[in-house]
């Protein structure tokens, strides 16, 4: 078989699973933004970047930070969000998925083992996989499981690391990270953790879950997304000076990748500012998540073990998402299927993702519109878990 019918042969293979995607401009009221504090289309982020476009002396940096493309700006940038977190350092990348693969992979060697939960996203499962270190996989969140395999590594001549998000992606729910630094410390592990979904929603002026819990000093790294809640792009890896430096010499994604243009960082620091101001906006999306997980769990839809913004609905089968998606966007709500490989076989869902710009009656509407596609699609209702 040529490559062509190969990809011909993988694409209908896709297809007859319902797990083709295509490209889609959002229509009607949109769940699938991550743009959780709305900051998006405020008009300070669009002044602060057109300020940042007229008073530069460049649009391009021209080539990668360690070579032509670097500016003090960044350097002030690093040192300002290393302060919100609370920790000594940062260094930016110039996506999410940039760090995660960075960091991991220039970090972890061949002798040393990495407990990684299974429901971490792409980024540190492909960062892991780079690194070609031995990998435990650990049920979502299962500390017992993690304990006994953190017990049987003991004699391991390598480092441990453990590898969690804050909040993750596709299940909505919240890493115990206490416990999670207890363990690492009692068996001589390392403990980073992605805040993705975390960075301007949770803990004291938005400066996410690690800060909140206390444990800035204690997890190895953290990494920040910007192109969520902070309405930017790239991510910042957190930690000690010393990983700063290491990283800038040897995370193949920073050193090997163009820089962004200066005026770039002030889109950045516009939406790491707003970000924290944001106390009223925080306040209601978490309330919102509370009411929306509320209604859906009284009408028998599976909110998984959701604890934040991101509120899933397990549907199970591909076609019942699919067709609960497509339904939806006819009554007017903008949400997406989510299907494996995103997510385990068989726990094919929505992912409503909430923002300062729902309301209560929007979600309402939509837990009204969702009870009137299963009924119409004779979609067997389901049971609230916790996962």
């Amino acid at each position: 078989m040529d490559i062509n019918q190969r990809i011909l042969a993988e694409l209908s293979d896709l297809e007859s699973r319902a797990e083709l995607r295509h490209l889609e401009t959002p229509q009607g009221i949109d769940f699938s933004s991550n743009d959780y504090l709305g900051l998006a289309a405020d008009p300070r982020m669009k002044q602060a970047v057109l300020n940042a476009v007229t008073s530069s002396s460049r649009i391009a940096s021209t080539g990668s930070r360690s070579l032509s493309g670097h500016s003090e700006v960044w350097i002030l940038l690093e040192h300002d969000f290393a302060r919100w977190v609370g920790t000594e350092s940062a260094l930016y990348f110039t996506s999410g998925y940039a760090a995660n693969i960075g960091l991991l992979s220039a970090l972890l060697q061949p002798d040393d083992v990495v407990f990684s939960d299974s429901a971490n996203h792409a980024s540190l499962i492909d960062g892991i996989r780079l690194a070609k270190c031995r990998r435990v996989i650990f049920p979502h969140l299962d500390l017992n499981f993690l304990e006994d395999e953190l017990r049987r590594s003991v004699s391991n001549a390598g480092a441990r690391v453990i590898v969690v998000e804050s909040i993750f992606s596709m299940e909505g729910d919240r890493a115990p990270l206490g416990d999670l630094s207890a363990l690492a410390e009692r068996y001589a592990a390392e403990l980073i953790v992605d805040e993705a979904h975390a960075i301007g929603v949770r803990g004291l002026r938005g400066s996410g879950c690690v800060a909140e819990a206390g444990l800035s000093n204690r997890v190895f790294a953290t990494v920040h997304t910007c192109g969520k809640a902070l309405a930017a792009a790239g991510a910042f890896v957190c930690g000690s000076d010393n990983l700063r430096r290491f990283l800038i010499n040897r995370a193949r994604t920073f050193i090997f990748n163009t820089g962004l243009p200066p005026y770039f960082a002030s889109q950045v620091a516009a939406g790491m500012s707003l970000a924290a101001e944001a106390e009223s906006e925080r306040a209601r999306v978490m309330e919102l998540s509370v009411f929306l997980r509320n209604e859906l769990q009284s009408n028998g839809f599976d909110a998984a073990g959701s604890d934040s913004q991101i509120v899933p609905v397990i549907l199970g089968s591909n076609d019942a998402a699919v067709t609960f998606a497509d339904c939806l966007g006819t009554m007017g709500f903008g949400i997406r299927a989510i299907r494996p490989p995103t997510v385990p076989a068989g726990t094919a869902r929505l992912r409503l993702s909430l923002t300062a710009k729902h309301s209560k009656e929007i979600l309402a509407e939509l837990v009204a519109a969702m009870i009137q596609a299963r009924s119409e699609n004779r979609i067997a209702r389901t049971v609230s878990v916790s996962r």
